[in-house]
This record gives structure tokens, sequence and C-alpha cells, in this order.
């Protein structure tokens, strides 16, 4: 039981300076705060958590090593990921102008609205799409667990590192929808729509650029 517990906290050190990294996760938890508000972005938190278990589960059943071994579908993922971030940056620079509505009594949420199963959709999606966690879980999990741990308790260290990740994005857009902070955005919500839509483009070519170990 104890090599396990040191198995868990060699991936939590290791997979700590992940959470915290700039990315698109992040650059789209920050928008889903600003534009649509703390609710949405928690359901989007919620599902880079779930895809972030979307990639350890095929890491640990093997699929993970079967990309990163395929030039070819190394490249379909690639692309889709291209795509995708350069799709939303695309429309983030589109946007235009974004009223948001400051409310002190109600801490819930800006005008522009939008349904669960896209926030959810948008978050799962950004995080599914990006080859980059196949290398990432597939060199930790190899490196610090061994192939002797069972499946279940892998599965289990994917968990935890998921809903670390989940309370990360949470802690993030729970101080990005704070009354100071949403006034603050307000006032700049064209410019951060459009940096925003920078960042996601330079993260889409930035993918493209990527290539398979």
């Amino acid at each position: 039981m104890s090599q396990y517990f040191l198995e868990l906290a060699s991936l939590m050190a290791i997979f700590a300076f992940a959470i915290v990294s700039p990315g698109a996760d992040l650059a789209m938890v920050m928008r889903q705060s600003i534009v649509h508000g703390r609710r949405p972005a928690i359901i989007t938190s919620f599902g880079i958590g779930t895809s972030l278990m979307f990639h350890v589960t095929y890491t640990i059943l093997g699929l993970g090593l079967i990309i990163s071994q395929s030039i070819y579908l190394f490249n379909i993922v690639k692309w889709c990921g291209v795509a995708y971030l350069i799709y939303i940056g695309v429309k983030a620079l589109r946007a235009g102008q974004t009223e948001i509505k400051v409310d002190h009594t109600e801490n819930d949420g800006p005008v522009k609205s939008q349904s669960a199963a896209k926030a959810f959709g948008l978050g799962f999606a950004a995080n599914a799409l990006n080859p980059k966690p196949v290398f990432f879980f597939l060199s930790i999990f190899s490196t610090v667990v061994s192939a002797h741990t069972p499946i279940l308790v892998k599965f289990g260290y994917g968990l935890v590192m998921a809903s670390c990740l989940i309370l990360w994005f949470v802690g993030v857009s729970l101080f990005m929808t704070t009354p100071r902070m949403r006034a603050a955005f307000t006032r700049a919500s064209k410019w951060i729509d459009r940096a925003s839509g920078v960042v996601f483009i330079a993260l889409g070519l930035k993918l493209a650029t990527e290539k398979a170990a």
C-alpha cells in the first residue's frame, strides 16, 4: 500500500506543474468566466477534468502507446485540435463587445447565457483534441508507475489527478467571477475577446508544429 501512496505522490508532484502551466485549458476557463459567468466556467472545468480521464483511460489501456507510435493517428488528433483551437480563436476575435452585468448581490452571471451541455463540451473538446496529454501521461505513467500496479489503482491515480484539475479550474472560475474582477473585465471586454482569440489561434499554430516523439 505504501508503494501506491509513493507512486501517487510522485505523480502529483509532476502533475502539479502541468496543472498551473498556461495553456488552452486555462485560456478556455478564463474566457468562460469573463464572458459567460461562474456557472458555465465551472461546468467547463468539469468537462476538462472528464476529458483528462479520457486521456488516462486510453493511456492505461495501451491506446496511448499506439497513438504515440503512429504518425498517422497522431496527425489526425493533432489537426483536429489545431482546427478546433483556431475555430474558437476566430469566434472570439469576431465576438465584439460583451456586455457583462455586474450585480453585487447576485454572483452568478453575465447576461450572455450558455447551456450546460455546450459549456461542458467546450471544456471536454479543448482538452480531448490536444495530443500532448498522450505523451504526458504515457511518459509519467511509464516512468513513475510500476507495470505491476493494478489497473484499478492506476484509474484511481487518474481520478485523483482529474479531481485536482477540476478543483484548480473551479478556483480560477470563482476568482475570475468576483464582482471586482468582473467589473474590471467589463470595461475591457472587447480587448479580452481579442486577446483570448489571439491566444487560442497562437496555441493552435503552436500545436500545428508539434511532432510525434
